[in-house]
């Protein structure tokens, strides 16, 4: 399996001596244990982030995704005790195979989810392991090549040091900066890219060292070579495999620090996905944003002072403009990339009718949990219209403490109203929410509307008052009327309320109860 040491046995020989000063070579290294540990830490959260994307629940994701990395880390430190001579050939081999299989798992992981969804958990655990079993033998193979010429307190102090160093630069980049400006694959086959640098600094380095060197020089070559020709075609791999995910071809899509937003347009119109997950269809939209607005803000008669939590596309901002009575609208949307998308598009700006750019239309782009902590602004409605319940963090925003928080943002005649998920599909789910409301104090009247992309969808008005029927509604709504709106309050028996529990903070009983109900139908 490749060269042996020439001459003096350098890297073999277990007497030891020990070099006052750091040499290039020591120097050297000790760069490449920052370039490792930044590519290892990037591949597990490119993994998460994907297993987050395609599967929902980011706590479990990554928590399982990062568990397996390190159990496989662990392995591979541990098999690093069978590797006992040619270290430095064994190093650049090692560095070679993880530039491949690491550079290539967004990739890889995004054409699977596209071609083979039921291989795609498969596959994901099965790279995981791979690459942490890789990562896991690089470390312990860089500190034995450097342990004939530093003291093993400096040894281990230095490389533990570069190791966390590498392992913070990443983690802060990852975030802020790699995937909103380069996307998953990009980053990962770039990263892949820094683990051959890496080895190629390594054949340079060992140059006298390692026998077959040649052979070992083709192979960084062609690993290189493949991994910048995937740089190059990174849009073409995302196009490849998000066109035969979506069906419909793909006129906009980015990622940002909280999503993957994706916009087709086919035969249903244009259509909005966020991580893989249908926010709306142009061809019924109308239908959904209508029911979601219209029957809490008409019952009000006169509202003036507004806010929709969430809604970055502006399609609930659009039907509360409707109103003459309403002064101001505040959007609170945590993803500034979607507020920028909807209102600078030209094509998808016409969808909300130019709604965010109306004078009265403030859009506030923060944590809207946050927001109504920090917030001393009262509302006469509240539009909640958030993506369903399928992890943690989103799950906070249907908590008791959150409707405890939107009760205080809430005039005293005012209504604020939620989307809660099907109550056909997700029928615990969906009352789970509503005790959840009512569990603050809040009195909730539930009703349900047929949208055709999403099938049976409820909704839940909250308020200190009774909500009461609206005499009018606004002219030109293709949906609602006065004489049918009575029918979205009746529940059949098959969606008629069941007893459930509380959803708190501490324990989030919504999320694994919606991840249960749309399991079943292969959600």
């Amino acid at each position: 399996m490749g060269g042996s040491s020439v001459g003096t046995p350098f890297f073999m020989a277990d007497t030891q001596t020990h070099h006052p000063n750091p040499r290039p070579i020591d120097i050297a290294l000790l760069a490449s244990v920052f370039v490792v540990a930044a590519c290892g830490l990037l591949y597990e959260l490119a993994a998460g982030a994907l297993a987050s994307y395609l599967l929902g629940d980011s706590v479990l994701q990554f928590s399982t995704v990062i568990g397996s990395y390190l159990f496989a880390m662990g392995v591979g430190s541990w098999l690093s005790r069978y590797f006992e001579r040619q270290l430095p050939a064994h190093f650049l081999r090692i560095e070679l195979m993880v530039a491949l299989v690491g550079g290539a798992l967004p990739a890889t992981l995004f054409i699977a989810n596209a071609y083979a969804p039921g291989a795609f958990r498969v596959l994901l655990y099965g790279m995981v392991l791979l690459v942490g079993t890789l990562v896991g033998l690089e470390i312990p193979l860089v500190m034995r090549i450097l342990k004939r010429n530093v003291a093993l307190k400096d040894l281990v102090s230095q490389v533990l040091t570069f190791d966390y160093l590498g392992a913070l630069a990443v983690s802060l980049a990852f975030p802020l900066l790699l995937v909103p400006h380069l996307g998953l694959i990009r980053t990962g086959l770039l990263f892949g890219l820094l683990n051959a640098t890496v080895a190629l600094w390594a054949l340079w380095l060992f140059r006298h060292e390692l026998r077959r060197w040649r052979a070992h020089a083709l192979a960084c070559a062609l690993v290189i070579g493949a991994l910048l020709a995937g740089v190059l075609g990174a849009d073409h791999i995302t196009t490849f495999a998000e066109d035969k995910f979506y069906q419909d071809r793909i006129v906009f899509s980015a990622a940002s620090p909280y999503q993957r937003i994706v916009v087709t347009h086919g035969k249903a119109g244009h259509r909005l996905f966020l991580n893989g997950n249908l926010q709306f269809a142009e061809r019924d939209e109308y239908r959904y944003h209508e029911a979601l607005v219209h029957p809490a803000m008409a019952a009000h008669g006169a509202p003036k002072r507004v806010a929709v939590l969430g809604g970055g596309d502006g399609m609930a901002v659009r039907e509360m403009l409707k109103y003459p009575s309403v002064e101001s609208v505040t959007l609170v949307e945590l993803d500034p990339a979607m507020t920028r998308l909807f209102s600078q598009n030209t094509t998808l700006a016409r969808l909300n009718g130019g709604a965010l750019l109306s004078p009265k239309v403030t859009v506030v782009n923060t944590d809207a949990f946050q927001w109504l902590q920090d917030t001393p602004e009262v509302f006469d409605v509240i539009v909640v219209d958030f993506p369903d319940p399928t992890n943690f963090a989103i799950g906070k925003l249907y908590t008791q403490s959150f409707y405890a928080l939107l009760e205080q943002r809430l005039s005293a005649s005012g209504y604020a109203v939620v989307q809660t998920t099907s109550p056909l599909v997700a029928r615990r789910s969906f009352w789970t929410v509503v005790q959840t409301i009512e569990s603050v104090g809040l009195r909730v009247a539930p009703y349900h509307a047929h949208v055709p992309s999403f099938g049976e969808w409820g909704f839940a008005i909250a308020s200190r008052r009774p909500w009461r029927l609206p005499s009018a509604l606004p002219v030109g709504l293709q949906f609602l009327s006065p004489s049918t709106l009575p029918l979205l309050f009746d529940f059949p028996l098959d969606m008629a309320r069941v007893p459930t529990e509380v959803n708190r903070l501490s324990n989030q009983v919504l999320v694994t109860t919606y991840e249960h109900e749309w399991g079943q139908v292969g959600h």
